[in-house]
C-alpha cells in the first residue's frame, strides 16, 4: 500500500468516524431530549461509510455519482 493511500483510505475513515461516533455516545449519560438526535446522530455517522462503500461497488458512474452525494448529504447532517 503506497503512502498516500494510506492517509487516504476513506473507507477506514469514515469507519473510524462511525466508531468514535458510537464511542462518544456510549461514554456519556444522555437525557430524555437528546435520544432523537442522538439516534440520528448514529444512523447518519454509520450511513456515511455505508455509502462510501457502495459508491465503490457501483455499477455505473450515474450510480456512482448518486451514492458519493448520499455519503456526502450524511457527513453533513452528522456534523
Amino acid at each position: 500500500m503506497s503512502k498516500s493511500h494510506a492517509t487516504f483510505d476513506l473507507e477506514e475513515r469514515t469507519f473510524q468516524f462511525a466508531l468514535s461516533i458510537r464511542k462518544l455516545v456510549a461514554d456519556h449519560t444522555w437525557q430524555r431530549q437528546h435520544w432523537t438526535d442522538t439516534d440520528q446522530l448514529l444512523r447518519s455517522s454509520g450511513s456515511v461509510g455505508a455509502n462510501y462503500i457502495e459508491a465503490n461497488n457501483s455499477l455505473s458512474q450515474k450510480d456512482f455519482a448518486f451514492r458519493i452525494k448520499i455519503s456526502k448529504k450524511e457527513a453533513k447532517e452528522s456534523r
